[in-house]
C-alpha cells in the first residue's frame, strides 16, 4: 500500500543487513510515521506486547522474524552446543506465544516454525559424514538460521498473496451489491483496523474496499473509532486517506444509527480467530455492530485468511484479552507537535479493558476468505480446510 505515495508493507528484512528486521510504528500513527530497527528477539516480543506491532496476520509474520533473531541470537550463546540452541528458540518461542493470547495467527506461526526446524533441521540427515560434534553442531545452527529466515520471508510473501485474493472475492461481493441496489455510491462500514497495517499488505477487510476502488466502484467507508486505542480513527483512517478512499470516521456509538438510517449497505470487519462453527472472535465492539447489521438487514461480513480459523477451539473458553485499564483512563493524542496523555475517566473507579468479543455465526452473512466465500458453518469451513 501507499505511504505518501511510496509503497510500503508493514514487516521486512534489512536489504543491507539481513540480521536487522525492520517494521512500521504503529504507535505513532497518524501523526508520525517511524520505521522501528530490530536486532533482538526480545525487541519483537516487547513490540507485539505494546501494540507497536498488531493485527494477527501481522503478529503472525513478525512471530516467525522473532525466531529467526533468536536463533542469531543462540548461535552466539550457544556455538558449540546444539543442546542448549535448541532449548534456547523453544524456550523463546513459549515467551512469544504468551505475548498475545487472542489472536489465533501468533500461535499457529509459531508451531508452524518450530516444526519446520525440526523436521527441516533437527530430524533432518547430515549431508556429508563427521564425527566432530562441535563442526555438526555449528553446521545445524548455520542451517536453522537459514530456515527460518526462509521461512519468515516466505510467510510474509504468503500473507501478502492471501490478502489479495480476499480483495478479489470481496471485490466480487462489492459489485453485486452496488449493481444490485442501483446505488450511486456503496456505503461501507468496518470496525478496527483489518487493513494492510494489521497485515503484510492490502488487508483483510480493507483488500475488497481497495479492489473495489481500483475498479471504478463509487464508495465511502464509514469508520467506528474503535475505542479504546482507536484503531479505527488513527489506523484505518489513515490507510484510506493515503489512498485517497472517501471515508468518515464516527463514533463506535453511532455505528448503530448509520445503520438504522440507512446509510450503510454492508459491514466488513476482520477476524482474530474464527471457531469451526463460525463464530467470529475480533476487536470488541464487533458484535454490537453485528447485531445493527441483523436487525436492519444488512449484510455483515467476515474477511479472513484461512490461518485465522481455529478448529479446536470451543467457543465456551476462548482467551480474551483483557489489557491494561489505563487504556480506558486516559486517551493519547498529539497536542502542540507533542504526544500527551489526558485522563478521561473518574480516577477512583475500578476499569475492565476487554479487547475482544465474540459475534455468533448466526449473524455473520458470510467468511471471506483467501480460498473463497462460504457460510460460516461446520461443513463450509472443514471443506475449505480440507479437515476430515
Amino acid at each position: 500500500m501507499l505511504v505518501n505515495k511510496n509503497h510500503y508493507i508493514t514487516i521486512w528484512q534489512d536489504s543491507k543487513n539481513p540480521c536487522v528486521i525492520k517494521v512500521i510504528n504503529q504507535n505513532l500513527l497518524p501523526f508520525r510515521f517511524e520505521i522501528l530497527s530490530f536486532k533482538k528477539s526480545d525487541e519483537i516480543i516487547r513490540a507485539i506486547k505494546n501494540m507497536a506491532i498488531r493485527g494477527a496476520p501481522l503478529i503472525g509474520v513478525a512471530a516467525a522474524y522473532c525466531l529467526y533473531l533468536a536463533a542469531i541470537e543462540g548461535q552466539t550463546l550457544y556455538k558449540n552446543n546444539l543442546i542448549k540452541f535448541k532449548r534456547y528458540i523453544l524456550n523463546k518461542a513459549t515467551v512469544l506465544k504468551k505475548s498475545r493470547p487472542t489472536a489465533i495467527n501468533l500461535a499457529y506461526v509459531v508451531d508452524l516454525v518450530v516444526h519446520s526446524i525440526k523436521l527441516n533441521v533437527f530430524s533432518s540427515p547430515l549431508p556429508f559424514k563427521s564425527r566432530d560434534k562441535s563442526y555438526v553442531d555449528n553446521f545445524l545452527i548455520e542451517k536453522c538460521i537459514h530456515v527460518l529466515s526462509k521461512e519468515a520471508n516466505r510467510l510474509a510473501l504468503e500473507n501478502i498473496q492471501e490478502c489479495k485474493k480476499i480483495g478479489e472475492y470481496g471485490y466480487k461481493v462489492f459489485k453485486e451489491i452496488y449493481i444490485k441496489k442501483k446505488l450511486k455510491c456503496l456505503n461501507i462500514l468496518t470496525h478496527c483496523n483489518a487493513g494492510w497495517l494489521a497485515c503484510i499488505d492490502y488487508g483483510t477487510a480493507t483488500s475488497p474496499i481497495y479492489e473495489a476502488y481500483k475498479k471504478g466502484v463509487n464508495l465511502h467507508v464509514w469508520v467506528e473509532e474503535t475505542r479504546p486505542r482507536n484503531q479505527g480513527s488513527l489506523l484505518t483512517a489513515w490507510e484510506l486517506k493515503q489512498m485517497n478512499i472517501p471515508h468518515t470516521v464516527i463514533t463506535d456509538n453511532a455505528g448503530g444509527y448509520v445503520i438504522c438510517k440507512g446509510l450503510v449497505d454492508v459491514v466488513i470487519v476482520g477476524s482474530d480467530r474464527t471457531t469451526l462453527r463460525g463464530d467470529v472472535i475480533n476487536k470488541v465492539g464487533t458484535y454490537k455492530t453485528a447485531l445493527a447489521a441483523s436487525d436492519n438487514k444488512i449484510l455483515f461480513f467476515v474477511a479472513l485468511p484461512t490461518s485465522s480459523f481455529d478448529p479446536g477451539l470451543d467457543i465456551k473458553n476462548v482467551p480474551i484479552e483483557e489489557r491494561s485499564g489505563n487504556e480506558v483512563k486516559y486517551a493519547y493524542g498529539l497536542h502542540n507537535k507533542n504526544f500527551s496523555k489526558v485522563m478521561i475517566s473518574n480516577p477512583g473507579s475500578r476499569v475492565k479493558n476487554y479487547s475482544f468479543d465474540i459475534t455468533p455465526a448466526r449473524l455473520v452473512s458470510g467468511l471471506i476468505t483467501n480460498k473463497g466465500i462460504i457460510k460460516p458453518n461446520i461443513k463450509s469451513i472443514k471443506k475449505i480446510l480440507a479437515i476430515a
